[in-house]
């Protein structure tokens, strides 16, 4: 049978790998997972044709369940790649999780994200010498879909588990300015002005914020070293410290809780917090490819076992 024959497994290996190589540095582009439908269905026809034609596989019943196991992983691979997602998040401390950033994902995905809610409660960072992260510790307050809230400490390694979504902690971190804004009329609004990723742009704490209809330019002036490459540290915020608001028309340097008139109403400087970073994963089909790879092995194991059993080693 032409669809069971193993110049077509070639054939679609070969397509598979061209597939791999053609989406490997494309992943943040629309509809890019698509050139991997074709070798992937190919294939699965292929090993269903064999496994229906091929009279060893029911004779052996560990050989069977070795090629089903394989058929499986084949299909779940497929569908895991149109159905994922990965995506980064900031979220403040004190904050709540609002929306995913840098997302990729598969055509055919459709998680929940508008129903995915946390609130970051902050975070400890361990240095050791040399400016090398460790350990990382985030404090997390989560609802389940009953709504019932938990609180749960999450790290690199050890995710928040919502609607299918996991959520890791990441390198990325830094420091956050809160802003309060008081209009002439109406009523004050909160703010925050995320700087670039600490210690990693430790020189470069600047950036912009759009307020109202002006775009402004906010540095964080840091005065002291937060973090000795000499000695184990913890990520920490500073004590002297300030930030330069730079308007089009004016330079203002504030502090904790100054503030500064500008047309409409007046800005103040509420304090200066933190931001965490996170890695999002999303692919229900990975602890299904994990029960298929085990099976497949058991069932490889089975039938080397049962083959070398039948030739037992003769003492001469």
């Amino acid at each position: 049978m032409a669809l069971a024959s193993l110049r077509l497994t070639l054939f679609c290996l070969v397509l598979l790998l061209a597939a791999v190589v053609f989406i490997y540095g494309r992943e943040d582009v629309p509809g890019v997972t698509l050139p991997l439908v074709l070798p992937l269905s190919m294939l699965s026809i292929n090993l269903l044709a064999a496994i229906l034609t091929n009279k060893a596989f029911r004779r052996q019943l560990p050989l069977l369940v070795f090629h089903l196991a394989l058929l499986a992983i084949i299909v779940l691979v497929g569908v895991g790649r149109m159905t994922y997602l990965r995506a980064t998040s900031e979220v403040v401390t004190g904050g709540e999780h609002q929306a995913m950033d840098r997302v990729q994902a598969g055509p055919w995905h459709r998680g929940a994200m508008d129903s995915v809610h946390f609130e970051n409660l902050g975070f400890r960072i361990e240095y050791k010498p040399g400016v090398k992260r460790d350990a990382t510790v985030n404090k997390i307050r989560w609802r389940d879909e009953s709504g019932i809230p938990h609180t749960t400490e999450i790290g690199d390694q050890v995710p928040l588990l919502v609607h299918g979504y996991r959520f890791y902690t990441s390198s990325n971190k830094g420091f956050s300015a809160l802003f309060r804004w008081e209009p002439g009329q109406g009523a004050a609004e909160l703010g925050a002005v995320s700087f670039p990723s600490y210690p990693a742009n430790k020189d470069t704490q600047t950036s912009n914020w759009r307020l109202g209809t002006e775009d402004i330019r906010v540095t964080l002036n840091i005065r002291e070293q937060l973090i000795d490459p000499e000695k184990t540290s913890q990520f920490r915020l500073p004590g002297a410290h300030d930030v330069t608001v730079d308007f089009s028309w004016r330079v203002a340097t504030l502090q904790a809780g100054e503030s500064v008139l500008i047309p409409g109403g007046r800005l103040v400087y509420v304090g200066l917090t933190t931001w965490m970073g996170y890695n999002v994963f999303y692919d229900w089909t990975m602890p299904w490819l994990l029960a298929a790879c085990a099976l497949a092995v058991m069932a490889l194991g089975w039938h080397f076992w049962r083959k070398f059993a039948l030739r037992p080693w003769q003492a001469s």
